[in-house]
């Protein structure tokens, strides 16, 4: 094992057409309604586990759907795409590999450390693995990694609908892989969100915040897990 040269492992493919990819997934009024129902899960979030006075770094940040609907102390985003173009005016954006993340911006530095809908799209359970470790480093003793994760379990035979999932992961062996990384266990909610705003279900801002403040809905409708682990 130690004397095996791994390739590189990379947080998403660097083929040509990663962009193209996003573009073809997600249209223009799709990102719209994507940024209503980000509002209200970053409303939710907010007020339970992300105090305003926090430092947060958003890896994989995509567009900043989450970090622009966020109030914090510092306000950092990363991703692998320069959509540094995309975010709100006091964002700190970093273009870098997620694996890397150690390597380009503070650690020990952080209060909360966001991930949604990302791990999957790693190249293996380890790097699922290390990518937490990263994670650990960039937080202060006593932060939090909060991840929103779709669970295989649950979504089925519709996890691979898009090209570009790689790892299968449930909430169980999310929370596995955070204790690997050193994360002591604080929340796992199994069924949080539904799948995908690609969906058939209502994501009208009200409809969102009305399913978020009534959580037996959860239990039916939920296939993404809530993880919270602590530092």
């Amino acid at each position: 094992m130690a004397d095996r040269t791994d390739p590189p492992r990379r947080s998403v493919s660097h083929s040509a057409g990663i962009d193209s990819i996003y573009d073809l997934r997600f249209g223009e009024a799709e990102r719209s309604r994507k940024a209503g129902v980000w509002r209200e899960i970053c409303g939710f979030l907010q007020r339970r586990y992300i105090p305003e006075s926090s430092r947060v770094m958003d890896v994989a940040t995509d567009l900043g759907y989450f970090i622009g609907n966020i109030t914090a102390a510092e306000r950092w985003a990363s991703d692998l795409r320069d959509t540094s173009a995309t975010m709100p005016e006091g964002v700190h954006f970093v273009q870098a590999d997620g694996l890397k993340l150690a390597e380009v911006v503070p650690t020990e530095h952080f209060d909360v450390v966001f991930m949604s809908n990302y791990l999957e799209h790693l190249d293996s359970a380890e790097s699922v693995i290390e990518q937490l470790r990263v994670a650990w480093q960039l937080l202060r003793p006593g932060g939090r990694v909060i991840i929103l994760q779709p669970d295989i379990k649950l979504v089925g035979n519709a996890y691979w609908d898009f090209i570009d999932h790689r790892v299968p992961l449930t909430g169980e062996s999310l929370a596995e892989a955070a204790a690997f990384a050193g994360f002591e266990h604080d929340v796992l909610v199994g069924r949080f969100l539904p799948y995908s705003t690609k969906g058939r279900l209502p994501s009208h801002p009200l409809l969102v915040r009305a399913y978020l403040a009534f959580p037996p809905a959860w239990r039916i409708l939920g296939k993404q897990a809530l993880y919270i682990g602590r530092k």
